[in-house]
């Protein structure tokens, strides 16, 4: 599946901002057999918004990315600390944004700036179950849906705009179209399929992983 296509159609004019409104409802998900229960992503498009220097925060813990889903505005960070008692890697060969941090130990942390638009799927080069989706978006109005799919993203500018949901699962993205207006709630119910995707990739280098599933720092 192309994820890129996820943010083809992000919009891209600034706004003046003034006081906002929010857009708030429910994400109804049907999932295939056996497929896991996940996060749900919602967020509006339509205008551009600085980047907030707080970076997002994904934790490595038990050989898992935690959370395996997140956003990001352009031009935002995100930081990957190290939880576990031995090495991890982070990298990524999405096209036009791959990137390595290479190997760390327990209690360090680094991190990766995100300028363009699109969607990074992100692997651990020592532990082939890890791996985790970044949604590189044009603002940081975005949430993500609670166990029932509930959502509310607060602060959005007035106007009319396009609110999506998507999950690693999703056969596509969901949308639809809300307008907001200052001091109210735009509601909206999005439906989203969820299908198996299988996750399995090979190393940064092109090849199969290595049977041993714990990388000790006293190996490297």
């Amino acid at each position: 599946m192309k994820l890129l296509a996820i943010v083809a159609v992000l919009g891209t004019a600034s706004i003046a901002w003034g006081d906002g409104g929010s857009v708030r409802g429910t994400v109804e998900v049907s999932r295939a057999k056996d497929v896991p229960a996940g996060p749900v992503l919602v967020y509006v498009v339509g205008f551009t918004e600085k980047a907030p220097a707080q970076p997002v925060v994904i934790k490595q813990v038990g050989k898992q990315f935690i959370p395996d889903l997140v956003a990001v505005a352009a031009g935002g960070s995100v930081t990957f600390p190290n939880g576990d008692p031995f090495l991890h890697n982070v990298f990524s060969q999405t096209s036009e944004r791959a990137f390595d941090l290479g190997s760390y130990r327990q209690g360090e942390t680094r991190g990766r700036t995100f300028p363009k638009l699109g969607v990074i799927d992100v692997y651990c080069n020592l532990h082939p179950e890890m791996s985790a989706t970044i949604v590189v978006l044009p603002n940081t109005r975005f949430a993500t849906a609670d166990a029932n799919g509930a959502f509310e993203i607060k602060d959005v500018p007035p106007g009319t705009w396009t609110v999506f949901a998507f999950s690693r699962h999703a056969a596509q993205p969901s949308k639809a179209s809300v307008t907001v207006t200052r001091g109210a709630a735009a509601e909206v119910v999005l439906h989203l399929d969820e299908v198996q995707r299988d996750f399995a990739h090979r190393n940064k280098y092109g090849e199969t992983y290595r049977p041993t599933a714990t990388y000790p720092p006293s190996s490297f």
